[in-house]
């Protein structure tokens, strides 16, 4: 298939090595291309259930005419050879508690002043919910969602845990797996644009981004999320279970 306009020279090379690896370890369900937008940045915000994660999403979105900007870990920049790609292929990295903390912000939005697709896991780690569901988000996602008033397309995985285990560090290639990727309609946050960036806003508009992410999943998975979203400030109240990264992975609740 034809590479995305927007990917470079590296980003083609990237890709051509890359999707032969993860065709041969998975059958591809993607669904809801047509909420992706056909001009202008846009906002993709995903679940995060494996370090796999970003490599199909990534596909995903690759597959449909987009060479997502992911935001990463600044750690993940300095590690050999996969720095480089990272930085060849113009990814973006989040510097968490430091003085440059501001400028995977600003680098984010003007990636989508020039009509990128930046892709975030608003959860910014794996969920640490027992049975995989959505957790509580950060609000980065809001706060550079009502910055750029930008769509936020929510996206929902289902399959890539059953490849690469959360906290795994084997991958479980074949028999091959069904992985589903799943596309929302904008998420609405019309109302919250003039709105203070104050912490409610961001957090209301940040738990929006979660619930449509959620929603899709739970249409994935055939069934409802807890009632009460996980959150890793409060995980003694809300039975956190040790998890060694191969649990079942289709799990049955009480």
């Amino acid at each position: 298939m034809p590479a995305p306009q927007r990917s470079n020279r590296a980003y083609r090379i990237v890709a051509r090595i890359v999707r032969p690896i993860l065709l041969a370890m998975m059958h591809r369900d993607w669904r809801g291309a047509e909420h992706l937008p056909a001009s202008g940045g846009f906002i993709a915000a995903a679940n995060h259930m494996t370090n796999l994660d970003p490599l199909t999403f990534a596909h995903y979105l690759y597959d449909h005419g987009f060479a997502p900007k992911i935001l990463a870990k600044a750690s993940l920049f300095t590690v050999p050879v996969l720095g480089a790609v990272l930085r060849a292929t113009g990814q973006i990295p989040v510097f968490r508690n430091s003085s440059q903390a501001g400028q995977s912000l600003d680098d984010a939005v003007q990636a989508l002043r020039d009509g990128e697709c930046v892709t975030v896991f608003p959860e910014g780690t794996l969920t640490r919910d027992p049975d995989l569901w959505p957790m509580v988000g950060k609000t980065g996602v809001a706060r550079l969602a009502l910055l750029t008033r930008a769509p936020v397309i929510p996206v929902a995985q289902w399959g890539p845990q059953n490849i690469l285990g959360r906290y795994s560090k084997v991958l479980k290639p074949f028999p091959r797996k069904k992985v589903s990727v799943v596309a929302g309609p904008p998420v609405m946050l019309d109302d919250l644009y003039d709105r203070p960036l104050d912490t409610a806003t961001l957090r209301e508009a940040t738990e929006r981004v979660m619930a449509a992410i959620t929603v899709i999943l739970e249409d994935l998975r055939g069934e409802p999320a807890p009632e009460v979203r996980f959150d890793v400030r409060h995980p003694r109240a809300q039975g956190e279970r040790p998890d060694d990264g191969d649990r079942p992975t289709t799990p049955t609740r009480a």
